[in-house]
């Protein structure tokens, strides 16, 4: 049985690779010299998704990370910073994962484009955080950008208006892997084109293809030449990801041979974050762990707070050298995530993917910082969008902090309906954006409008009835309240 799997296994692989053959036999020009690197990835991605058999992890072999490889923020922040912070400063990237669209939130384009405060989009606020630490301690904190395909053009083409800002951007490209038929096992695409009937026929593979897709830029050895030694890597959409001086310091003032490659800023979990990947002690070496890997008898035991009590928040620092060590040798090693789609025609189609966290287990001397909460705040809903437009939140520099007007450090629950899921929706409903200061719970479904100056306060529950329309009156004050039915104010 065994022999005729392999052998099956075999056939299999040579057809993905004849395939993929016949599609790079369609690329012209410098396209066919990327799509070759990019199928190399791919070809060693698709060999160990037919090796693997079952979940990636035996829940036998799970430990809780020894104490002192998850540190507390506090302790970090104690040593205090040198006073030589932009030597520090001039070691660092800042590199944002730029790949996504901005489709969950009804918007075309990059994700990044979305406006979120006072008309500045996620790209703004980054440039201006970073050009904030540039001037402030006459620093060179370059960004860099990793887009996919689907956002390329019209971020290259916005980047222009930073011309006359102090911020060197860089760009480069995720790989584009072709999507395989579910029941065939191969590729669905017929050419290289990304247009027609091609359109929805390929992918960018996770954040995990950071590391080859940057080293195949020629970027990294270019950074490693001009002396930075780190790169920040964090989600573009989450605004709470700056730059962390004492998390930085902690780093550059290692000893070489302890030098550490690799920090995950974690913390503590809620009820919201149950799926979040977290840390563990595997095979003597600090892992991520994510639902995914999770046999199905476990997961309700992944999911509990008390056991494990922290989540990954995709901030990573992370060692140029170690990065580049690592692809040179072949031994970047990430567990693969299988990612089921159905297209537009109906067909079903699975895609493979990494996470860049994943590969934690192969950097030395690797370590989890129990980061506050106010470091996770990503915008991936119009809930997400109300909480960080509203007056819970001041902006300077690019970055947003927690009022000193709010009593309670946690952000209040907010869950908004159907109606408000695309931005520009969303954007009709509320002529201004609530007062949300002494806010803990809002949940809105319906047809709702908010007029001005309206004033939240503890738990409101605003609910529209099918066919009813609720509009809430300007200068209206909600505190613990629950209103359902029929509301209009009728014109005068």
């Amino acid at each position: 049985m065994a022999q005729f799997q392999e052998v099956m296994r075999q056939q299999l692989e040579s057809s993905m690779y004849a395939d993929l053959e016949k599609l790079l036999s369609t690329a012209k020009g410098a396209e066919a010299e990327v799509s070759k690197k990019d199928f190399e990835g791919f070809r060693k991605l698709f060999h160990r998704f037919l090796q693997v058999k079952g979940p990636s992890v035996e829940w036998s072999k799970i430990n809780r990370p020894p104490e002192d490889s998850i540190q507390p923020y506090d302790k970090i922040k104690a040593k205090g910073l040198p006073d030589n912070i932009a030597d520090s400063l001039n070691k660092l990237v800042v590199v944002k994962l730029n790949g996504g669209l901005g489709t969950s939130m009804g918007c075309k384009g990059p994700k990044s484009l979305i406006s979120v405060r006072n008309e500045n989009t996620f790209l703004d606020l980054t440039v201006q955080q970073i050009e904030h630490l540039n001037k402030t301690y006459n620093a060179d904190v370059p960004l860099v950008l990793m887009n996919s395909f689907n956002t390329n053009d019209d971020t290259k083409k916005i980047l222009q208006k930073y011309r006359h800002h102090r911020v060197k951007i860089h760009t480069f490209n995720q790989s584009r892997y072709p999507r395989i038929n579910k029941e065939s096992l191969l590729p669905v695409a017929k050419d290289m084109a990304m247009t027609g009937e091609n359109a929805d026929v390929w992918y960018p593979p996770g954040h995990g293809d950071i590391y080859a897709s940057f080293y195949n830029s020629g970027l990294l050895e270019q950074l490693i030449a001009e002396g930075k030694e780190y790169i920040f890597v964090s989600n573009i959409d989450n605004l709470g990801a700056t730059v962390d001086l004492y998390i930085l310091n902690h780093l550059v003032s290692q000893p070489n041979g302890k030098r550490c490659e690799f920090i995950m800023e974690v913390t503590d979990k809620t009820r919201a974050d149950v799926k979040g990947g977290t840390l563990i002690q595997y095979d003597g070496k600090l892992r991520l762990l994510e639902i995914a890997q999770v046999p199905k008898a476990h997961v309700d035991e992944f999911k509990s707070v008390t056991k494990f009590k922290i989540f990954n928040t995709n901030n990573l620092w992370i060692s140029l050298s170690a990065i580049k060590r690592l692809q040179e040798q072949n031994a970047m090693d990430m567990e693969i995530i299988v990612n089921p789609k159905t297209l537009d025609g109906g067909l079903n189609v699975i895609q493979l993917e990494t996470a860049v966290g994943a590969a934690i287990k192969c950097f030395e001397n690797a370590l989890g910082i129990n980061v506050p909460r106010s470091r996770f705040l990503p915008v991936k809903t119009t809930s997400d969008l109300l909480l960080v437009m509203s007056n819970l939140y001041s902006l300077e520099a690019g970055c947003l902090t927690m009022s000193e007007r709010r009593e309670f450090p946690t952000t209040p629950h907010v869950k908004l309906g159907s109606s408000f899921t695309k931005v520009q929706e969303y954007l009709t409903r509320f002529e201004s954006i609530p007062d949300m200061l002494e806010l803990d719970h809002l949940t809105v479904s319906g047809d709702v409008t908010f007029g001005k100056h309206v004033s939240l306060k503890g738990t409101v529950i605003i609910i529209a009835n099918h066919g009813d329309r609720i509009d809430i009156p300007a200068g209206s004050m909600l505190e613990n309240k629950i209103v359902s039915g029929n509301l209009r104010i009728l014109d005068h």
